[in-house]
C-alpha cells in the first residue's frame, strides 16, 4: 500500500492524463490520455504536457505545493500568525513547530513536490528522446527551459523545510535525494541524499539554463505572469542566492532587471515595475509587478482543492466579515503591533478586525469567495528590489544609498508619509533590520517568512502557545516523510 502511495501517481505519468494550468490563460489542448509510446509524437501533445507541469494535480500548482499549502506553511511557521482551530489537517502542528514524519504537511508536500519533479524529469527525458525534433529547436529549447525552471524552483522549495539552511556548514549538511531522470515504475526508490550545496548547485544550474533558453517576454500579459520567461529565472536566482548568503551574486542577478535609480524598472525582457497601489496587485493579477503567479479559475480542477486555499486559511469566517474558515488570525504581538507599520500604510487595508470584547485581526489579502480563485503569488518585483537592497548593504557593509532608495520605493508606494534617508540608519545593521521589517509587512501571507528565518539561522520566535525554536532545537527543520524512509533504503532522517 505504501508503495502505491508513492508510485501510483508516478506510474500515471505514463498516460499523461493531467489537468493543465489555467485553461484560458495557457490554452492547453484537451487531452484525456496518451500512450507512452506516442506521448511526444505531435506538437499538440507536447504542448499539453509542457503546460501540465505548471498545472494542478501533479504539477507546480498542486494545492499541496504552490497552489496553496507550501506558501501557507512558510507563513505559519513564523511568528505573525495564531492558530485558531487546532486542526492537524490545516497545519496546527506546522504552526506549533512539532510535525512528525507522518504528519499531513510533511508527507503531502514531500510527495506532491517529488511527483511534480518527476513529471518535469519525464518531460525532459521525452524531449531529449525526440520531442525537440517534433516541435523544432526553438520551441524545444524553450519548453526544456520552462521544465528546468519549475524543477529548480521545486528543489529550492523543498530545501527550505527538509534540510539545514545553507549557512549552517556552507551547504555540507544532508540535503535531498537529487532525482534528475524520470521514474516510470517501481524499483527506483533507493537514492542517497545529496548535500545541501549539491542540491543548490543543481537548482542554480537549472535556473541558469532556464534563463538562457526562455523567451524574453510573451505577447499576452497573462502569459508574462503565469509562464516562465528570462526575468522569472533571474528573479528566482536573487532569492536562491540570498538563501545561500551569496550577496555579491544577488547583486549581479538583480542588476540585470533593476535600474540604477528610482523609479526602479526592468530595462530588459518584461518591463517590471511596482504598481502605484499595492492593492491592485491582488485584484488585477497580470500587472508588471507580478513576475510569476499561479493562476486560478472556477473551472473544475483549476483551483486549489479543499483546505488548500490561501483565503480559506487567512480570511475570517463570513460571520466575521470574511470569506474563509478563520484558521489563522494575526498575532497581536507580531508585526501588526509594530509602530513602524503606520496606521495610514495602504497595506493595513489587507487587515480585517472582528469582535468587540476580544478583538482579532485577520489577513484579508485574498478576498475571492469559494472556490478561492485568487492568484497565488510566487515572486513579485518588490521582492527583487528588497533582495537587492539587503544584498548591497551586506556585501558592502555600508549604509548604501541605492539600498535606502530601494527600501523607500517599496515603503513609499504604501506609506507616502515615511521617507528614509541615510541619516536614519546609524549602522549597516540598522538598515538591514529596516529591510527585514519591510519584508514582513510587504510579504505577509506570501510564504517568505520561513525562508528569511532559515537563511539567517534565526530563532523562530514563540507565538501564542507555541514555543520558540533555536537553530539547534529539534523541529527547526522538518523530519523526512515516513513514506520516503519506508521505500528508500538509502534515505536518512533529519
Amino acid at each position: 500500500m505504501k508503495k502505491k502511495i508513492i508510485y501510483s501517481a508516478a506510474l500515471c505519468l505514463i498516460s499523461w492524463g493531467f489537468s493543465g494550468c489555467n485553461r484560458d490563460l495557457l490554452s492547453p489542448i484537451p487531452q484525456d490520455s496518451v500512450a507512452d509510446v506516442s506521448a511526444f509524437s505531435t506538437v499538440s501533445r507536447i504542448q499539453t504536457q509542457l503546460l501540465s507541469l505548471y498545472g494542478g494535480t501533479g504539477g507546480l500548482k498542486d494545492g499541496n505545493v504552490y497552489g496553496g499549502r507550501y506558501v501557507i506553511y512558510g507563513d505559519i511557521r513564523g511568528e505573525d500568525f495564531i492558530n485558531e482551530t487546532s486542526n492537524l489537517v490545516t497545519g496546527s502542528d506546522v504552526w506549533a513547530l512539532n510535525p512528525t514524519n507522518s504528519a499531513t504537511a510533511v508527507s503531502t508536500l514531500w510527495n506532491s513536490a517529488y511527483l511534480a519533479i518527476n513529471k518535469c524529469n519525464i518531460f525532459l527525458d521525452g524531449m531529449a528522446a525526440g520531442g525537440t525534433a517534433v516541435v523544432g529547436a526553438d520551441l524545444g529549447n524553450q519548453y526544456i527551459a520552462e521544465a528546468k525552471l519549475i524543477r529548480g524552483l521545486l528543489y529550492y522549495s523543498l530545501l527550505q523545510y527538509y534540510a539545514r539552511p545553507y549557512p549552517d556548514g556552507n551547504g555540507n549538511k544532508p540535503g535531498l535525494p537529487l532525482r534528475l531522470t524520470g521514474i516510470k515504475g517501481a524499483g527506483q526508490s533507493n537514492l542517497a541524499r545529496s548535500t545541501v550545496a549539491e542540491v543548490y548547485a543543481q537548482v542554480l544550474k537549472d535556473l541558469n539554463e532556464a534563463e538562457a533558453g526562455l523567451p524574453s517576454t510573451y505577447t499576452a500579459a497573462a502569459d508574462r505572469v503565469t509562464r516562465a520567461h528570462k526575468n522569472t529565472a533571474i528573479a528566482l536566482k536573487t532569492r536562491v542566492y540570498l538563501s545561500m548568503q551569496n550577496y555579491a551574486a544577488v547583486v549581479t542577478e538583480a542588476n540585470k532587471i533593476v535600474s540604477a535609480a528610482a523609479p526602479f524598472t526592468s530595462a530588459s525582457g518584461v518591463a517590471h515595475a511596482l504598481q502605484p497601489d499595492i492593492t491592485t496587485v491582488f485584484t488585477t493579477y497580470t500587472t508588471s509587478e507580478s513576475i510569476f503567479s499561479m493562476p486560478m479559475t472556477t473551472t473544475s480542477g483549476d483551483f486549489p482543492g479543499t483546505q488548500n486555499q490561501l483565503g480559506y486559511y487567512y480570511s475570517p469566517t463570513s460571520a466575521n466579515g470574511g470569506v474563509g474558515n478563520g484558521e489563522y488570525s494575526l498575532n497581536p504581538n507580531g508585526i501588526v503591533s509594530n509602530p513602524s507599520w503606520t496606521a495610514t500604510d495602504k497595506r493595513r487595508s489587507f487587515l480585517k478586525q472582528s469582535g468587540t470584547t476580544t478583538v482579532k485581526n485577520w489577513l484579508n489579502k485574498y478576498k475571492t469567495i469559494s472556490p478561492y480563485t485568487d492568484y497565488v503569488p510566487v515572486i513579485r518585483y518588490s521582492e527583487v528590489l528588497l533582495n537587492l537592497a539587503e544584498a548591497k548593504v551586506r556585501s558592502g557593509n555600508t549604509v548604501d544609498a541605492q539600498s535606502v532608495a530601494l527600501l523607500n520605493a517599496v515603503r513609499n508606494r504604501s506609506d507616502a508619509a515615511t521617507t528614509y534617508t541615510a541619516a536614519n540608519f546609524a549602522t549597516p545593521t540598522d538598515l538591514i533590520n529596516a529591510i527585514l521589517l519591510e519584508r514582513r509587512i510587504e510579504f505577509m501571507g506570501e510564504g517568505l517568512r520561513n525562508n528569511d528565518l532559515m537563511r539567517l539561522l534565526q530563532t523562530i520566535p514563540a507565538k501564542g502557545t507555541a514555543q520558540a525554536k533555536t537553530p539547534s532545537d529539534n523541529g527547526y527543520i522538518w523530519p523526512i516523510a515516513a513514506q520516503e524512509l519506508a521505500l528508500n533504503r538509502l534515505m536518512t532522517d533529519n
